[in-house]
């Protein structure tokens, strides 16, 4: 449930409600605006009887907000939420579109530095890089775990860019949080609900990917976990989901884009190079999510993708990438000028 005040509701209005709500059992959220103030009640398990609130002074509107997530809803938060992730780099609302590269996987330092610099002179502000590798058979490559977040830091300091990881689960937040900019909830543990709670403990910005078969609602409300938890620096990432096709590695639905911004506050990008499984698929995919609104993409990177220990086929090289990122820029141009 959502109390809007009216515009002229004092503070002592305000904490009236606030004390009724948590009278009831419930937790109240402030949600200040530009015009007026709205309170938002959350802890409940299903519909929030009105009646104490009837009458009471310098409440407008009563709105029943149905969804299983509301912290997350445009309804508790209408405006964009723009996250801070660095002095320079934002993503959310009218931000600069950001681009994230890198590496599968963290498989030495010399191919993580090799590609760092390379992305770093073409303009790239954020490297990406598993350090532990969640993978279907267990005799698959797993990651340097801790020696490739060490490889990480190194890449943050020495050469000036942000950097994302997967943290697979509570025990190892504490060491990855210490090591890179950004923490990434992989498409396998979405729905991985203590994994969650405690990255909602911690200040750093969480890319959240969608699960591979999860629905929309399923989605938000997973979000709705580590916002829950107070944090607010929620990035959500679409990676496409698992179908009955078999033509590409996941089935992409762009629609998914415009549509999640119609419902969230939160920033969404778009992960082509998981979404297809294939090299040539990702370049239209990437230009495509620009149209449809994604705030960035995520794009995997790797100097030699023929010999990538993780995700080659859906790799780009160097030249490819660059031929890309240029393709980015020229239609970001041409949207500022179309809009």
């Amino acid at each position: 449930m959502l109390i809007v005040m009216h515009h002229n509701a004092s503070d002592k209005d305000i904490e009236r409600v606030k004390k009724i709500i948590i009278d009831m059992g419930y937790k109240p959220v402030v949600i200040p605006g530009a015009e007026r103030t709205a309170i938002g009640v959350i802890g409940n398990q299903g519909w929030v009887d009105d009646a104490p609130f009837r009458g009471i002074k310098g409440i407008l509107e009563i709105i029943h907000v149905t969804k299983p997530y509301k912290l997350v809803s445009r309804d508790f938060h209408p405006h964009d939420t723009i996250i801070k992730l660095s002095d320079r780099i934002k993503i959310g609302g009218k931000s600069p579109f950001l681009v994230i590269a890198g590496p599968c996987a963290v498989e030495s330092r010399e191919q993580v530095f090799k590609t760092a610099q390379f992305l770093k002179k073409l303009g790239v502000k954020v490297i990406r890089g598993g350090a532990f590798k969640p993978r279907t058979s267990p005799h698959s490559f797993q990651g340097l775990r801790e020696e490739g977040l060490k490889i990480l830091y190194d890449v943050k300091k020495e050469l000036d860019l942000l950097t994302i990881t997967e943290v697979m689960s509570p025990e190892h937040i504490e060491m990855v949080e210490k090591h890179v900019d950004i923490l990434q909830i992989g498409a396998r543990n979405m729905q991985n609900f203590d994994l969650l709670k405690e990255v909602g403990k911690t200040k750093k910005p969480v890319v959240l990917k969608r699960g591979l078969s999860a629905t929309i609602e399923e989605w938000l409300a997973s979000a709705e976990y580590i916002l829950l938890e107070g944090n607010p620096n929620v990035i959500l990432c679409e990676r496409g989901i698992r179908t009955f096709e078999t033509a590409t590695r996941n089935t992409s639905d762009l629609s998914v884009i415009p549509l999640v911004k119609s419902f969230t506050h939160l920033p969404i990008i778009f992960d082509p190079s998981h979404a297809t499984g294939k090299k040539n698929l990702v370049p239209p995919m990437a230009l495509a999510s620009i149209i449809v609104g994604s705030h960035g993409v995520m794009i995997e990177v790797h100097p030699e993708p023929e010999h990538a220990l993780s995700d080659g086929p859906q790799s780009l090289n160097f030249k490819e990438f660059e031929k890309l990122y240029l393709k980015i820029n020229k239609l970001l141009t041409f949207m500022e000028e179309f809009e």
